[in-house]
């Protein structure tokens, strides 16, 4: 850790130095306004932060939120991951997947939550919206990794007729992996955004979501800022964490390589 930050310094300064402008923005513009029920005080946004950390009630949400998104993550990644292959053995699946795939990536949120409400509740429907946000995201990206991947490795793989086991475990996977590892923290931060989005059109109990939206009925706009800043916290610590495992990664396929 202390090494990263030594290499990088100069990047983690210009991303301090970004996070203190957006806190000068909130201040100018919270005296600019000058209304708490428009615009929340900083100071009292804080205060709020900090009492929901001692909130089971909080923990209780938080917890659910994260399950909900961990959930729809796997389900979008494994679902994902299938119809790739099947995809890239197939072109006939992938030409059949591509408008399959551009219907779904067009599908607008808050239609997608209303009809769903219908079928199944609250709890289950973010789930779901989060499930075919990701899905379609995930397979373009993993299918541009494999795209990406070098073209003569694979024609002297049919020349020497090397299984199709160990194309994917000594070809495409070592290859593919970093490419679709620095997108997981993305993805999941993304995921979190959409989990809590639509928690807060379902109006889902025991969720960061559904406390979202009792701030708002209460007027209460340092805790709703508090919970949106939490989120936004958590999503960078996401990505900067799937970040730092990708750099390990790297340092780690350069090793094995030397060695």
């Amino acid at each position: 850790m202390k090494k990263y930050f030594k290499e990088n310094w100069f990047y983690v300064l210009v991303s301090v130095i970004a996070i203190v402008a957006m806190w000068l923005v909130w201040v100018i513009v919270y005296h600019a306004v000058g209304n708490e029920y428009v615009i929340p005080s900083f100071t009292e946004s804080i205060k709020s932060f900090g009492l929901l950390f001692v909130s089971t009630t909080f923990w209780t949400a938080f917890g659910m939120t994260c399950l909900r998104m961990i959930l729809a993550f796997l389900i979008s990644f494994v679902l994902a991951a299938l119809l790739c292959m099947l995809a890239a053995s197939v072109k006939a699946i992938e030409a059949f997947l591509k408008p399959v795939m551009i219907f779904f990536r067009t599908l607008p949120t808050l239609a997608i939550i209303l009809v769903i409400l219908i079928w199944t509740n609250a709890t289950i429907a973010p789930v779901i919206v989060t499930v075919l946000v990701l899905f379609p995201a995930m397979y373009a990206q993993m299918m541009a990794a494999v795209n990406d991947v070098d073209k003569g490795l694979v024609q002297m793989a049919d020349v020497y007729r090397v299984s199709r086991g160990t194309r994917i475990s000594k070809i495409y996977l070592p290859l593919v992996a970093p490419n679709i590892l620095s997108q997981c923290g993305p993805n999941i931060s993304l995921g979190l955004k959409v989990t809590v989005s639509a928690e807060v059109m379902a109006n889902t109990l025991r969720s960061i979501g559904g406390m979202m939206q009792n701030a708002r009925t209460y007027v209460d706009m340092p805790k709703l800022a508090a919970l949106t800043l939490i989120t936004v916290i958590v999503g960078i610590i996401i990505e900067f964490a799937f970040s730092f495992t990708k750099r390990i990664w790297r340092r780690w396929r350069e090793e094995d390589a030397n060695a």
